[in-house]
């Protein structure tokens, strides 16, 4: 379980060293101290996200970045049973909900990847005018970092809802979960850690 926050592609202690209880709502036990960001932190973040946009990643093609999103979803399948069950601590909800919850968020890393790629297809598209002397081409352009919340009662697969179609799109993102629901939201980190999303330098 993570304790730390993904900032910048690394694992980094929140800078006041703060944490909140993560309570088990089948138990009502604190089972793990989830790193808390201060405003700072989320600063730091999105100055990371921004940086990261403005260097290579918002240039890559959809192509490239369905490498990544397929990456991250054969690590999470692997990791299924792992995760379901720790959105069953995190959530309280049933073991079957929670499997399906996450092999569903599994389908969307795949589903946005393959839009990724048909998004290439989809560049300098020319829109018919009616006056021949104009000639209009469609070009999709990514703007920026996107600021990513999510509720409690889907933390994993309302999470990759968000995180999926931005990476998809070319955008990078700063994702806060729900703070009573955040463990299976703060693996997403590793997983994009694991398939090598680009870091800044």
């Amino acid at each position: 379980m993570q304790d730390k926050l993904f900032i910048n592609g690394e694992w980094v202690a929140p800078e006041n060293g703060a944490t909140f209880p993560v309570i088990n709502p089948a138990t009502e036990e604190v089972f793990h101290l989830a790193p808390a960001g201060s405003e700072s932190d989320i600063n730091k973040a999105v100055e990371a996200a921004s940086a990261a946009f403005k260097g290579p990643w918002s240039k890559t093609t959809g192509k490239e970045r369905a490498v990544y999103l397929r990456a991250m979803a054969d690590a999470m399948e692997r990791d299924l049973r792992k995760l379901s069950e720790l959105e069953v601590m995190d959530n309280g909800k049933p073991y079957p909900e929670a499997e399906w919850d996450i092999e569903d968020a599994i389908g969307c890393y795949r589903y946005y990847a393959t839009l990724a790629e048909e998004l290439d297809g989809k560049q300098d598209t020319v829109t018919a005018l009616p006056d021949d002397r104009f000639k209009s081409t469609v070009r999709y352009s990514p703007v920026g970092v996107a600021a990513l919340i999510t509720p409690w009662n889907y933390p994993f697969l309302m999470a990759s809802w968000k995180v999926a179609p931005a990476i998809a799109a070319g955008a990078t993102c700063v994702l806060k979960p729900a703070t009573v629901t955040p463990m299976t939201a703060l693996e997403i980190g590793a997983y994009a850690e694991e398939a090598g999303l680009p870091r800044v330098c």
